[in-house]
């Protein structure tokens, strides 16, 4: 399996951005897909998940409420929408997937089995 990432770059803050990550090398519909973000010398932060099957989602506390996680089985690519962008926001931005989990088992990034290189955003004040 790999992943790719991108749609990174620099916003202003309050203003949206929407990422991709493509995958390839397995079945794709079969794969729970998330991303997480991390900083220079800060802990990797869980920041959305998508189950699966059924489509259900789970958010890290920081982002609920403006960042969308979705998939399209057609395209082997899942998206996150992040809205409302923050200062606080900035990272590097990066996918990863695991064969059938929840998507609130997505949360735990060392049940992860496959990362993607990462992509940066950066949201200026």
């Amino acid at each position: 399996v790999q992943l790719q990432a991108s749609g990174g770059g620099l916003v202003q803050a309050g203003g949206s951005l929407t990422i991709s990550c493509e995958f390839s090398g397995g079945t794709f519909s079969r794969y729970a897909m998330g991303w997480f973000r991390r900083n220079p010398g800060m802990e990797r932060e869980f920041v959305a998940g998508v189950s699966w099957n059924d489509g259900s989602t789970y958010y890290g506390d920081s982002v609920k409420g403006r960042f969308t996680i979705s998939r399209d089985n057609a395209k082997n690519t899942v998206y996150l929408q992040m809205n409302n962008l923050k200062p606080g926001d900035t990272a590097v931005y990066y996918c990863a997937a695991d064969l059938g989990r929840t998507a609130q088992q997505m949360s735990v990034s060392s049940l992860m089995g496959y990362w993607g290189k990462g992509t940066q955003v950066t949201v200026s004040s």
